[in-house]
């Protein structure tokens, strides 16, 4: 099936040239273009996109809150900002933005990230089960011998594997599984969480501080817990390029 791909954005010009570069995408069609907060929503609640580009600045009025809006309405929609200016980072990924691109677009780039888009699709569709969504708030499922935990995924801190078990850190506590990182990866929302070492994933609106910790790795730093999670060297720069 086509993936659904809405575009918000007030100029005409920039909307066309956002269009056709999706449109050569295999599996992309665009259901609709609009240029307004008000129109955004309601033409959202009728064709229920399954990505949505965003210009942060709709004429005025903040793309960032219109974003918001369709995220409360389906939290699983992929929502990829676009902006001449790059000074909105953060707030973008408070939002769990997937992606983020800088006007004049790139034709190249947005290909990249809808293949992106793409594969999480593809990688979801072959684990349907760990995931869900109930009355607008994203779940995960981690199931143990004993018991079935229903995760609010805003509330990850991180996760961390280690000795053949991963364990994810949440505000109310910690929870273990046998699901390898690579496997949580594909579950979690994309945007917000980060595969940030080879036993971490961190969630990026979490994070309070970064400190270096030897040539080349981080410690991460959180907010509402003691604990703390790894970074490399490279990861460190992604994350901070996302509140550039």
């Amino acid at each position: 099936p086509m993936i659904k791909v809405m575009i918000i954005e007030d100029e005409p010009a920039a909307a066309l040239v956002l269009q056709r570069m999706i449109e050569k995408a295999e599996d992309y069609e665009v259901v609709s273009v609009c240029g307004t907060f008000s129109q955004a929503v309601a033409e959202y609640l009728a064709c229920s996109a399954q990505v949505c580009f965003v210009d942060i600045d709709l004429d005025g009025e903040s793309g960032l809150v219109c974003a918001k809006a369709i995220t409360e309405i389906n939290p699983g929609v992929k929502i990829i900002f676009a902006t001449a200016h790059n000074e909105f980072m953060a707030d973008a990924f408070e939002i769990y933005a997937f992606d983020y691109l800088v006007k004049p677009f790139d034709g190249a780039r947005v290909l990249k990230t809808l293949q992106k888009i793409s594969q999480q699709y593809v990688e979801q569709s072959a684990a349907p089960e760990q995931s869900m969504s109930v009355k607008g708030i994203s779940k995960l499922i981690l199931k143990s011998r004993e018991r079935t935990v229903f995760l609010n995924t805003e509330r990850i801190i991180f996760a961390e594997h280690s000795d053949g078990v991963t364990n994810v850190v949440t505000e109310d506590g910690t929870y273990a599984t046998s699901m390898s990182l690579k496997e949580l990866a594909v579950r979690l929302p994309g945007g917000q969480f980060l595969r940030c070492h080879k036993s971490y994933i961190a969630n990026l609106s979490r994070i309070e501080s970064v400190e270096p910790y030897g040539r080349w790795t981080y410690i991460v730093h959180f907010r509402n817990t003691e604990a703390t999670a790894l970074a490399t060297a490279e990861k460190y720069e992604e994350i901070r390029n996302a509140f550039v």
